[in-house]
């Protein structure tokens, strides 16, 4: 007895495109990316981050330059990071304004890199400053070369330092998409919003949260889990949401916060304040001040008892 003949037949997915084609909105400026200009692509802005890395901390990435001077090493790498961050801002700049002109793109990208190459020696300043603190406030870590190459705060900071700058001149897209990059490598998410000033970190890292309109002053360190967070998100008479905002905690001078700690609103957390982990803050705490959760009652029973 023979078996029986199947026939494979191509399958034609036409019949259901109509009711998916239903829940496309065509009107103009909502989330529709079809038939616009070219978007920006996070594998570019990936490697333009790692260029970055590279170019703050030469040699970081294991490179054999040893035939060129440091001045050469340097120039080369900068052209890099330069060209690979134009062609996304022209992206971005085009797709954010499909309108504006070719060359009007791209004299915007070059006036952009042009002011990001100005800042270039105080953010590696502040990089330095962010690396030192590490060594100073982590007992494990061996030396400056171990920080720079292996914590994962230094590559989250030098990637939000820069995004930072560029949210700071408007630019679209790339700020958000360059920290979801380093939020992806690192587990630490940071919005490209927040202040940071100097000798910062985050020890161990996993989990993270600083929103967008938190400020942070000069020798913060914080523990992994950490939330600065917003308690609520006002909104207009139509209901809408109220941008803009400061709606994130201050974080003062030489504050230390432990890990899963969390932060939420707008209120300062003073200078030299010392919060512990688990602890959930809704309002401001003074200067020089400790604030713990009480310790919980611990017991112990003896197993081998219950077993006779």
């Amino acid at each position: 007895m023979g078996m029986k003949q199947c026939t494979d037949q191509q399958f034609d997915a036409s019949e259901y495109v109509p009711a998916f084609l239903g829940t496309f909105d065509r009107v103009a400026g909502n989330a529709n990316f079809h038939g616009l200009k070219p978007l920006p692509q996070m594998l570019s802005i990936g490697d333009f981050s790692n260029e970055l890395l590279e170019l703050m901390f030469p040699g970081r990435c294991g490179r054999d330059q040893a035939n060129l001077s440091l001045k050469e090493i340097l120039t080369v790498q900068m052209n890099k990071v330069c060209s690979l961050l134009k062609g996304q801002l022209f992206l971005a700049y085009r797709y954010d304004a499909p309108s504006l002109e070719e060359c009007a793109a791209i004299q915007k990208a070059d006036t952009t890199i042009r002011t990001l190459c100005s800042l270039l020696p105080q953010l590696r300043v502040s990089l330095k400053m962010d690396a030192r603190a590490a060594f100073e406030g982590d007992p494990a870590a061996k030396n400056l070369r171990e920080v720079i190459l292996s914590y994962p705060c230094i590559k989250t900071l030098t990637i939000h330092r820069f995004a930072h700058e560029l949210f700071k001149m408007e630019v679209p897209l790339l700020p958000r998409m360059m920290n979801e990059f380093a939020h992806k490598e690192t587990g630490i998410d940071i919005h490209p919003g927040a202040q940071i000033g100097n000798s910062f970190f985050i020890d161990h890292g996993t989990g993270t949260v600083i929103g967008e309109t938190s400020v942070i002053g000069n020798n913060v360190k914080l523990y992994q889990g950490v939330t600065l967070g917003a308690l609520s998100f006002p909104k207009d008479a139509c209901g809408a949401l109220i941008r803009g905002t400061k709606r994130h905690p201050t974080i003062e001078d030489n504050v230390t916060i432990y890990s899963n700690a969390t932060i939420l609103g707008d209120i300062t957390i003073g200078k030299n304040a010392v919060i512990g982990s688990n602890v959930w803050i809704k309002e401001s705490v003074p200067a020089d001040t400790m604030v713990v959760i009480q310790e919980p009652e611990i017991t112990f029973r003896d197993l081998k008892m219950r077993r006779n």
